[in-house]
């Protein structure tokens, strides 16, 4: 062989080995994204069965569908049960009180925690990490602990039966500062910076920039706080003693005891109460994920 044969043959092994690897066959590449589809599908229907079935047992006669076997259909349809549970219930009054109770303690908590995790990150402060730290070691205690204390003091200020009294101890959350916090720890120095040069101070940064940046974390802690005030039943349960100043969580209880030869009528109620939850659910899935997964990735 010929050192010209030798060196094209040489020259044609670099070529080769520099050329780019074969990606996977659009065949392949479509079986997984099938499959992908497949195994969320089985994940949502595993998940939605048990809503499923509890639509069917809301629609069906309690004893008929009992001795069907509970089947996976509605037995001896009752389609005015909705109503029944609505108006038997006196749904319509702890449904506005929920409602109110839920909107203020999620527009104050989500101010709170604004505040406080733009504190925690951009300002400078004695101590400020050990705060921190003080503030988020909050989360391990349970409700119970300060149950009893925060009661007295309630009926103490006579905030029974009021609106007050069902928000007071709500109005700040530390998983929604620790989010934030988390949120606002992605902003670039740079643009801190750079705002800062242009006039900008704290208040003026944080509503215009800082916010808007991380808009899909405060919309997380809104969520967040209004799905844990629309379900509350125990705090609920203490500072309110008469039925029209009750919550959606109460009067859902109340309606399973006066209906307890017709269960489905209570079913029923939990089905309408749980409406607004998947409602917001639907809405703002994308706004959930892309929140509570805010700064666990930093480039």
């Amino acid at each position: 062989m010929t050192d010209a044969t030798t060196s094209a043959v040489m020259t044609d092994d670099r070529r080769g080995s520099d050329q780019p690897i074969v990606e996977a066959p659009p065949v392949t590449a479509q079986l997984k994204k099938a499959g992908w589809y497949l195994l969320l599908t089985v994940l949502a229907l595993v998940i939605l069965y048990p809503l499923y079935m509890s639509l069917m047992r809301a629609l069906s006669d309690p004893a008929a569908y009992a001795r069907a076997g509970n089947p996976p259909w509605p037995v001896n349809a009752e389609w005015d049960v909705f109503s029944r549970a609505w108006n038997g219930g006196n749904l319509s009054v702890a449904t506005f009180w929920s409602f109110a109770m839920s909107v203020v303690i999620t527009v104050t908590q989500v101010i709170t925690a604004v505040l406080a995790a733009y504190a925690f990150v951009f300002l400078r402060f004695p101590l400020k990490r050990l705060l921190f730290i003080v503030f988020v070691a909050t989360l391990m205690l349970p409700l119970e602990v300060t149950f009893v204390a925060n009661s007295l003091t309630i009926r103490q200020w006579g905030w029974i039966d009021t609106l007050q009294g069902l928000v007071a101890p709500f109005l700040a959350s530390a998983l929604g500062t620790f989010l934030l916090r988390q949120g606002f720890l992605g902003i670039p120095n740079e643009l801190r910076e750079a705002a800062f040069l242009d006039g900008y101070g704290h208040f003026r940064f944080m509503t215009r920039i800082a916010v808007p940046l991380t808009a899909p974390v405060v919309a997380s802690v809104g969520l967040l706080a209004f799905l844990a005030s629309w379900n509350q039943y125990l705090w609920p349960r203490v500072v309110t003693e008469q039925e029209n100043h009750q919550t959606l969580q109460i009067a859902l209880k109340r309606l399973a005891a006066q209906n307890v030869q017709q269960l489905n009528v209570g079913v029923a109620g939990a089905v309408l109460a749980a409406v607004p939850i998947f409602a917001l659910l639907i809405v703002f899935q994308r706004a959930i994920v892309r929140g509570l997964t805010a700064g666990a990735v930093k480039g």
